[in-house]
């Protein structure tokens, strides 16, 4: 009998000694990070409110209760039971049974109403209809990706649930090596920005935390294939941490499936879906422009397959000798600030990924409050002694200002932005600008995968900043669902037509204006002087959106005719850049992350900014604070016990 069936078996006989002599416990397995439970006294296990809980902390685990199938009342029967339980303005949209586990899955509109205090309506649910519910948001605007990733996972679900009893039996099997030693190794994004990644290793373990592409280079990607770094492969990496889903953080995660990995991927639930988006629409600009894809579509179903979602605060075993707990980043949808805890009490390292320090309309701002930490591998995009943004404040003054002249000289405002993040917090400022009459009510034409984005903000509104949140849950106040915003759906006949119609704005993809459908917008407006180009994110070295931004006034334009040859466009249309609005925080807030951080660390990091940044933060933080700084190189590894 190996270690985990033996441990499995003393856990069962543990919980049995714990729980009232009349529930049976017919078996006990491990899926990912939790341990389940199956029962034939559902009913009996809802009646306690407290006793799972109390299951939980006596073990130290995450506990999942379910019914055993020879005791399933039939799902016909079921619903019914179900529905009357649920009160009717909960918006319960769709009921799917799975009757190989017992659980059902409740879409709803309001998805607390399905819960309940405390869950005490999940508790009723089991008592009248003996399944265990689970509850899902039904989105307020559709997002096919939503409903796709959904549905993708219920056809795998058979798969999925033996990919993560082989990951539960990896997180608790024992523990092999005697050593103790916790390294970082830097395999991306350091003295750069872009390409994403590291390994954090122990003699158990090996980590992996993000795997991106570098925004303007199309053969920079993270030293994956370096077996110094990877020690043998992709093969032997234990789990892979998600910051977020920004491509220079998720493009290359479906490429270690085709390198052979096949072990789980814990990220946040809305991660999960904008990875999905990200990534195939990567595929599909890299086989518009004449690239060959690193991977095809059936690595990112794999990826998706793998993912583990996990929510902000929640502690979870992902190895034998490491816990992972994910805050609040205060990036974009879902970022998270991923903290490890290695060993019992050994070392704590956090990784920020990308953060923003203060409240944002989208977002609160990023957590900065640990239980210990002694290393902080942080992020320097804007480190540099002279990055200090404007104040939001300011920068919505100027954008509004850039509005309203713009429209008064009869031209349109183009503003470049990032699918995830920097265009839902454009459209909440002008949705109120426009109500509050500071600029002019005009048609906001979303491009590109902007809507579909938005889609999904909605579908996950708890992870959005609180007042914002409330709105949301109110339909008739949800200021996404305002009627200035219309949709493109990538036509040129559209675009033209919107070129030719009165002033209006536009959000278009890319946000660095590297392919996509901003050159076509550039194609109809560039030459009008009237209107103008509005940057309000970062532009990369190396993207066509740096050297706009840095005068440059000829776009360099593929063949319209297809004869491969390079065109040049005049760009006459004045060109703006508006501060304040991008999702790193500024040269201040990142101190500040460092100065209120408890507790504050003993060695920072400073990767995922260039040269100067990284070094001029680091040097910062050294003289500010009196810690260890480094700006690493690439492919450097750091032994911090």
């Amino acid at each position: 009998m190996s270690t985990v069936d033996r441990q499995l078996e003393e856990l069962q006989d543990e919980i049995v000694s714990e729980i009232p002599a009349d529930i049976s416990v017919t078996d006990v397995k491990y899926e990912g990070p939790e341990l389940v439970v199956y029962t034939r006294d559902p009913k009996q296990f809802a009646q306690d409110g407290d006793l799972v809980r109390r299951l939980a902390s006596k073990l130290r685990k995450r506990i999942t209760v379910r019914p055993d199938p020879a005791v399933l009342s039939s799902p016909k029967r079921a619903r019914d039971r179900v529905l009357d339980v649920i009160p009717e303005e909960a918006g319960v949209t769709n009921l799917d049974f799975h009757e190989d586990t017992g659980e059902v899955v409740i879409e709803a509109e309001k998805p607390g109403m399905v819960i309940g205090r405390h869950g005490s309506t999940l508790r009723e649910i089991t008592q009248e209809a003996g399944w265990t519910p689970e509850v899902v948001r039904t989105p307020p605007i559709e997002s096919s990706t939503v409903s796709n990733v959904r549905s993708f996972l219920k056809q795998e679900r058979d798969e999925r649930r033996d990919i993560l009893e082989t990951v539960g039996r990896q997180i608790h099997r024992e523990e092999m090596q005697d050593d103790e030693y916790v390294r970082v190794t830097t395999l991306g994004c350091c003295r750069e920005v872009g390409r994403a990644s590291f390994v954090l290793s122990t003699p158990e373990t090996r980590i992996l935390v993000d795997c991106g592409d570098k925004p303007g280079s199309e053969d920079e990607v993270p030293y994956l294939q370096v077996q110094e770094a990877l020690a043998g492969g992709a093969n032997t990496i234990d789990a892979v941490i998600l910051t977020h889903a920004h491509l220079d953080h998720s493009a290359f995660i479906p490429l270690l499936f085709k390198y052979g990995y096949d072990g789980p991927i814990y990220c946040t639930e809305p991660t999960r879906d904008l990875m999905g988006l990200l990534t195939l629409d990567y595929l599909d600009v890299a086989a518009k422009e004449g690239r060959a894809p690193p991977y095809d579509s059936e690595m990112v179903r794999e990826a998706i397959k793998h993912c583990i979602p996990l929510e902000y605060g929640d502690v979870t075993d992902i190895a034998p000798d490491v816990k992972l707990t994910f805050h609040n980043a205060g990036h974009i949808l879902g970022s998270a600030v991923s903290h490890f805890h290695i060993g019992d009490g050994l070392y704590n390292v956090a990784f920020s990924g990308d953060i923003h320090y203060d409240d944002t309309r989208l977002f609160n701002g990023a957590v900065n409050d640990f239980p210990r930490v002694e290393t902080l591998v942080m992020e320097s995009t804007y480190g540099g002694r002279n990055d200090y943004q404007t104040d939001q404040e300011d920068s919505e003054r100027k954008l509004k200002r850039v509005i309203n002249e713009t429209y008064e000289d009869g031209g349109k405002v183009l503003i470049p932005a990032f699918a995830v993040g920097r265009s839902q917090e454009m459209m909440l400022v002008l949705e109120e600008a426009m109500r509050e009459g500071e600029i002019p009510e005009m048609p906001i034409h979303l491009d590109g995968m902007i809507w579909e984005a938005t889609a999904i903000h909605t579908t996950y509104p708890e992870y959005l900043r609180d007042d914002l949140r409330d709105r949301i849950f109110h339909s008739d106040s949800n200021p996404f669902l305002a009627p200035q915003f219309n949709h493109i759906d990538g036509g040129e006949e559209e675009r033209q037509a919107v070129a030719d119609d009165d002033q209006c704005i536009i959000l278009s993809t890319s946000g660095m204006v590297s392919g996509g459908p901003i050159m076509s917008w550039l194609e109809h407006i560039a030459p009008d002087p009237d209107s103008t180009l509005t940057f309000v994110g970062y532009q990369a070295q190396g993207t066509l959106g740096r050297r706009i931004q840095s005068g440059r006034d000829k776009i360099p334009m593929p063949d319209s005719r297809g004869g491969g040859r390079t065109e040049h466009l005049q760009l006459n249309m004045g060109v703006e850049t508006v501060d304040g609005f991008s999702g790193h925080a500024d040269r201040q807030g990142l101190e500040d992350f460092v100065r209120t951080m408890n507790p504050r660390p003993e060695k920072v990091l400073c990767v995922h900014g260039d040269e100067s940044s990284t070094q001029d933060l680091s040097s910062a933080l050294y003289h500010e604070f009196n810690m260890r700084t480094f700006a690493p190189k690439n492919l450097e590894t750091f032994r911090f016990v």
